[in-house]
């Protein structure tokens, strides 16, 4: 999975009944383990995540 700044990360929940979580890429960060995100999210927090299955990029209008 490749990103870019400015784009959209959807994480399905883990939990049945959880809510699904939504954010904007604010940093593509790069490293031994792979690519990872500094993301923030709807609620207004920032993590940074590792992307897994449960997660789908959606390409910003600049990024395409």
């Amino acid at each position: 999975m490749h990103a870019n700044n400015g784009d959209r990360i959807i994480v399905e929940s883990a939990k049945v009944g959880s809510p699904r979580r939504s954010g904007q890429i604010v940093e593509v960060l790069h490293g031994l383990a792979g690519e990872r995100y500094l993301v923030k999210w709807e609620d207004g927090h920032q993590t940074e995540i590792f992307p897994g299955p449960d997660a789908k990029v959606i390409p910003s209008a600049s990024s395409s």
